[in-house]
């Protein structure tokens, strides 16, 4: 059976003489997955081939440096600058066109942006010129551990290109195509934005030559054009080449949507045969970091991308943070052709076959925590938080189990969901014992903070539903309980324990814990939160959760924007993920909010690109943000503190919440190890890892269960 939901995204379509079964093309990413050496090995391929597995009609393969090492962006970054990498290549091609997909290769100059090439071999920065000083500072909200890294990193050298070294580029994106071609791909994609070679060429703000290749937007485009014309030279009339371009640069004063338009025009006229619409940032202010390339907003980047198909007669690929069902839309509207998903199809690669099979709610979501990019960004490979098997598509697949086992599963969060659906896909039995009355553990009141997290969640509890496990919600797992089971294996994915740590003050009864909230926010209650909130209060919670209106997170966000048994001044002791998501909570409710943290810089937790965007979105929002705060004590009406700078602060408090105090809880693990149980603790059981831990743990045990290494 085939979906007719999304007639125009799942129609066939043409790049040139390229022929595709689909409009949805995995956009090009640096992910980190070739050797050292910039060969393609097992890893990218695998990676690349699940990919093409997953039904999408375009893989384009990212960042292959045509002038590899230099220009390098990033660790294990694909090489096209030597015949000597045409093999890996070739391998590569030859095991996605096996699954019916077309691939391409993303041909790459890293210029001004090449970090990479500097820190590793001391190479200079190719740019047209030297570039004014970022506004802002880009590492303003890196984590002190996270600066270990710059901490011996010299500032690096500007190599301003002469005549010869244009010459040279142009010669080596040629010598790149040449090599795509032999290799197998199905076409080029010429990158010339984000800030690379090609756009610090185009861009105005980077580019203040006065030669031929500087001053009119023309001249701006020059090294652009002569790399196509290279590149046509070396591939044929026939071949489908496109260029990738900047619409805008956000935040600063380089290209408009007006040079974007004028560019594409320039570029259909010199033969490419389709565009890839993205955009691009100030460098220097973090938060715009998702508000570009990788926009937070969805279809932020859509109305420029109309606007810049409008200008040309080729096809326009579009992307973004963009819905199956506005790509369609979209697509029908003539507003773009293609739809280029990233995250997206690293949450879930199999996303285009699910869609043509009308089954777009067993598409795992991307919840947008920036896990992918901020990995790379940090000097790893691609992860991703919501599918542990990201990058590792190449170790061996767990079998279908010959000898089926009984696995308790004790925990329903995301730990205990994820195992106990993997653990059903391989023909095991399954009882997952969950304590509380419903699925979702402390992702629900996740959920309500950071509502993408809802749609892993509702997607978890629809693959249990859907799956043959048994489960038990408000039931206790004991070892008696388990024996009567006559359970083989036990994962234990209970969490962490949260207690108060000790602070003066904290036990005056205008003080919440993190539980505190979470029980009041979803119609729970405990002996402490009766004690602490009064007769409406527990009134209210108690018919929320009678009528089941706490089990909405929807109406619950919605409610809590008109009522919240909350003063208007909340002070949040602990500055880590928690804390930072219930600031941004409250501050949408209209709350004052001030964070002391006790650590120098705040948001861990947070992925690097997440939290530059939510810590300036809170601080542009009034929310006050102390790093280094020492001597907390908490009054009646206040909150005392000495800041970094050692001067003591005092700041309004009606109410209070400490969201520190998480810490991994073996007990019952250790307790079932004891009775003679086979155990595997996972997430924040083991130590607070968040979503991340939770999934990558669940797919190490359920692999341990199976008798997978690796």
């Amino acid at each position: 059976m085939t979906s007719n939901r999304y007639p125009h995204l799942l129609s066939p379509g043409k790049i040139g003489t390229l022929e595709l079964k689909n409009r949805i093309a995995v956009t090009a990413m640096g992910v980190s997955l070739s050797e050292d050496d910039g060969t393609v090995g097992e890893q990218l391929i695998a990676y690349h081939e699940e990919q093409a597995r997953g039904g999408a009609g375009l893989i384009i393969c990212g960042v292959a440096g045509v002038a590899w090492p230099v220009g390098q962006v990033a660790w294990q970054q694909t090489a096209i600058s030597d015949d000597k990498f045409i093999p890996g290549l070739k391998s590569l091609t030859e095991r996605v066109h096996a699954h019916g997909a077309k691939i391409a290769i993303q041909l790459h100059h890293g210029g001004l942006v090449a970090g990479y090439s500097h820190a590793r071999y001391g190479h200079p920065l190719w740019a047209p010129g030297y570039p004014p000083a970022p506004k802002g500072n880009f590492t303003e909200h890196f984590l002190i551990e996270e600066m270990a890294g710059f901490a011996n990193m010299k500032p690096p050298e500007i190599k301003v290109l002469e005549q010869a070294d244009i010459d040279l580029v142009v010669a080596q994106f040629g010598a790149g195509a040449r090599r795509a071609k032999q290799a197998g791909f199905d076409g080029v994609e010429v990158h010339a934005g984000h800030g690379y070679l090609l756009s610090s060429f185009i861009s105005p703000y980077t580019n203040q030559r006065t030669d031929l290749y500087g001053g009119s937007l023309e001249n701006r485009l020059r090294l652009l054009l002569e790399v196509l014309a290279a590149v046509r030279a070396e591939v044929g009339a026939d071949y489908p080449v496109w260029v990738k371009l900047d619409s805008r640069e956000v935040g600063k004063d380089g290209i408009t949507i007006e040079d974007g338009k004028a560019a594409a025009r320039l570029v259909e006229a010199a033969g490419a045969d389709a565009i890839t619409v993205t955009a691009y940032h100030e460098t220097g202010k973090g938060a715009l970091h998702s508000e570009s390339h990788t926009p937070h907003v969805e279809s932020f980047n859509m109305s420029a991308t109309a606007e810049m198909r409008s200008a040309v007669s080729i096809p326009v690929i579009g992307s973004g943070r963009v819905e199956p069902e506005v790509a369609d839309r979209s697509i029908g509207a003539g507003e773009l052709d293609f739809v280029a998903m990233g995250r997206k199809l690293l949450a879930d690669p199999a996303l285009p076959n699910k869609l043509l099979a009308g089954n777009p709610d067993k598409v795992r979501p991307c919840v947008y925590c920036y896990t992918c990019i901020s990995a790379i960004y940090m000097g790893g490979g691609a992860r991703c938080a919501v599918n542990p098997d990201l990058s590792f598509e190449h170790e061996p697949a767990e079998l279908a189990a010959s000898a089926p086992k009984h696995v308790a599963v004790i925990g329903g969060g995301p730990g205990g969901m994820e195992s106990a659906r993997r653990l059903a896909a391989l023909g095991h039995k399954v009882t997952l014992i969950e304590q509380g009355d419903r699925l979702g553990g402390t992702l629900r009141f996740a959920s309500l903070a950071y509502p993408a997290n809802e749609r892993l969640l509702d997607w978890l509890r629809l693959e249990v539903t859907e799956a043959a496990v048994d489960v038990r919600l408000s039931t206790t797992a004991t070892p008696d309980l388990l024996r009567g089971l006559n359970v083989d294996e036990v994962i234990v994915a209970t969490g962490a324990i949260r207690g108060m740590p000790e602070i003066p003050g904290g036990d005056l009864p205008h003080v919440f814990s993190g539980d505190d909230m979470r029980r009041m926010m979803l119609g729970e209650s405990s002996e402490e939160l009766k004690r602490k909130t009064g007769l409406f209060t527990r009134l209210a919670t108690k018919v929320g959760a009678a009528t089941g209106a706490t089990a909405n997170l929807a109406l619950v966000r919605k409610a809590t924007h008109a009522w919240m048994p909350l003063g208007d001044n909340i002070a949040i002791i602990g500055g880590e993920l928690v804390g930072i998501e219930l600031a941004e909570f409250l501050a949408e409710r209209g709350r004052k909010v001030t964070v002391i943290e006790e650590s120098p810089r705040l948001g861990k937790g947070l992925t690097l690109v997440r939290r530059m965007r939510i810590l300036t979105e809170l601080a542009e929002h009034g929310v006050a943000l102390h790093g280094g705060a020492s001597a907390v004590t908490i009054g009646a009406k206040t909150v005392t503190f000495t800041d970094m700078q050692g001067t003591a602060q005092t700041v309004p408090a009606d109410n209070v919440i400490v969201a520190k105090g998480a810490e991994g809880d073996l007990t019952l693990a250790d307790n079932l190890k004891t009775a003679g149980f086979t155990v595997y603790p996972i997430g924040d059981a083991t130590g607070v890892g968040y979503i991340e831990g939770a999934m990558h743990g669940a797919r190490a045990a359920v692999r341990a269960i199976a008798g997978v290494a690796g």
